[in-house]
């Protein structure tokens, strides 16, 4: 079984080889000899190297008190999550599910191997609690995957211990700054070694051209949300908060620009791709909707008045909840693991690769992108014009969900915008995302209406009362009125904000 340790860690360039001075520094009282670990690891990647192109690294190590597969993801600058499994003679599936949206059906192969000399010192502070491990590394590095040699070098590396006070690590970099020592040019060992060694086949495109046309505005938002949609994979099978849903939101955003700037990219090559990307939202939206439908539930079954809840409410309403998110997770899973998944990544990289452009991408962006942009807004009003018509009932509900996802994707247009249009892009962005809120928490209401239908019937045939899911459904009666009340007011001032 796969654990998960967040790493806290800053390297620094040493031509000599020894460590300052560091008791004093800051928290720290006193710096403890921990002595010499031998530490071997051999990096992992595919042949194109897709794993280093988006700063993880697999390794498979031997020696210390942490041997076997680690896998690590960036969260900030210096900061990674590390996951790790135990030692075999293969990568274990539990980490190459992880790196799979990345991989597909290439093969993971050895590009280099790291044998170290870590010279260990704990800093602990004046009660002997660790603060931080500094050590310093004698690093031979050898390029296993193509042509290259080796190259040997020293760093310093210090690591927060768990629970300690980053601030730690500034106190001890003030304290190396001061005796000479520099942060690290490379973010990581393997990293360094590749520059070393010969390079990186992944990193020698070098920095993308800014956009010029309409055509690469277009292009760089949806090479964008195709990375967002790899970055989030892990987390969604890792199961972190908002995962699914800001992987959800990728998908959405990709497939609303294709429909956007139909004039931009040839919608007879991208609706094929488009169609896909509605099946992930799909399967994507089964555990997200259970979330936040859960939640809503849950938060007013907290707001009733303890007299008017009857019967196992609460109990009924938790198995519900576990009982549908442990299903539809594995079933999450198993999508994320379908060929037809990976069928949909390769189609995206082959999209962008050779992207199918109209002329009228090879225009100056202002004027295609406004464009646009117009067009969105003349659909979204008659939309929401024929739902303000209609009574309150089904009918103008299911119109209601219409113009929201309209909404949503005008304001997915201005935030692909906003790079070539910048302010009045940026302000419909924000009054499209204010009336999307409003129309979504319409839709919530909808949903958890049916949902608490549901439950009563299978309450009373339980021989329960059903009074508190009546309780509920009138409170969400009234929810949802109130947003209609407010919708006139939020369409005009999202309406002002389309270009005219």
């Amino acid at each position: 079984m796969a654990d998960v340790k967040r790493e806290i860690e800053r390297k620094y360039e040493v031509a000599d080889g020894s460590l300052p001075g560091l008791a004093g520094a800051g928290a720290v009282a006193d710096v403890v000899d921990r002595g010499v670990v031998e530490l071997d690891a051999v990096y992992y990647d595919t042949a194109d190297e897709r794993l280093g192109a988006a700063s993880l690294t697999l390794r498979r190590r031997t020696g210390g008190a942490d041997a076997g597969w680690h896998l690590k993801f960036p969260v900030a600058p210096g900061v990674r999550d590390e996951i790790r499994a135990p030692l075999s003679d293969t990568v274990p599936e539990e980490i190459a599910a992880l790196v799979r949206s990345r991989v597909r059906g290439a093969e993971l192969v050895p590009v280099v191997r790291l044998r170290s000399a870590r010279d260990v010192r704990h800093l602990v502070g004046a009660d002997g609690a660790l603060l931080a491990e500094a050590s310093v590394d004698t690093v031979t590095a050898e390029r296993l995957n193509r042509a290259g040699g080796t190259a040997r070098w020293t760093e310093i590396e210090v690591e927060l211990a768990d629970g300690a006070d980053p601030a730690v690590l500034d106190a001890v970099e003030e304290r190396l700054a001061g005796a000479g020592v520099r942060p690290s040019k490379a973010s990581s060992k393997v990293a360094e070694a590749l520059r070393r060694t010969g390079g990186s086949r992944a990193r020698s495109a070098g920095r993308a051209a800014a956009p010029v046309t309409a055509g690469d505005h277009v292009l760089a938002y949806l090479r964008e949300q195709r990375e967002a949609i790899l970055s989030r994979d892990p987390g969604v099978r890792r199961d972190l908060p908002d995962s699914v849903h800001q992987m959800r939101v990728a998908t959405r955003r990709l497939r609303s620009a294709f429909r956007s700037f139909g004039s931009v990219l040839d919608r007879d090559a991208t609706d094929p791709v488009a169609a896909e990307l509605k099946w992930l939202a799909r399967e994507l939206g089964v555990d997200r909707d259970q979330e936040v439908l859960a939640e809503r539930l849950s938060d007013a079954l907290n707001a009733v008045p303890p007299g008017e809840v009857t019967g196992p409410v609460r109990e009924r309403l938790d198995s519900w909840a576990t009982a549908r998110h442990g299903s539809t997770r594995a079933h999450l899973l198993g999508v994320l693991d379908s060929a037809r998944y990976l069928a949909l990544l390769d189609s995206l990289d082959t999209l962008l690769a050779d992207p199918p452009l109209r002329k009228r991408a090879a225009k100056k962006p202002r004027k295609v992108l406004t464009r646009a942009l117009r067009k969105e807004g003349a659909e979204l009003a008659r939309l929401v014009t024929a739902a303000l018509d209609l009574p309150p009932g089904e009918d103008r509900d299911h119109a209601l969900h219409q113009a929201r996802k309209r909404a949503k994707r005008a304001r997915y247009a201005a935030e692909a915008a906003v790079p070539a249009l910048r302010g009045p892009a940026r302000t419909l962005a924000r009054a499209a995302k204010k009336l999307t809120s409003l129309l979504g928490e319409h839709q919530d209401s909808v949903l958890a209406r049916q949902t608490l239908r549901e439950l009563a019937a299978v309450a009373h045939a339980a021989g329960e009362s059903a009074f508190t899911y009546g309780v509920l459904y009138e409170r969400e009666e009234r929810a949802a009125r109130r947003t209609e009340e407010k919708l006139p007011g939020k369409w005009a001032k999202a309406r002002s904000a389309f270009p005219h």
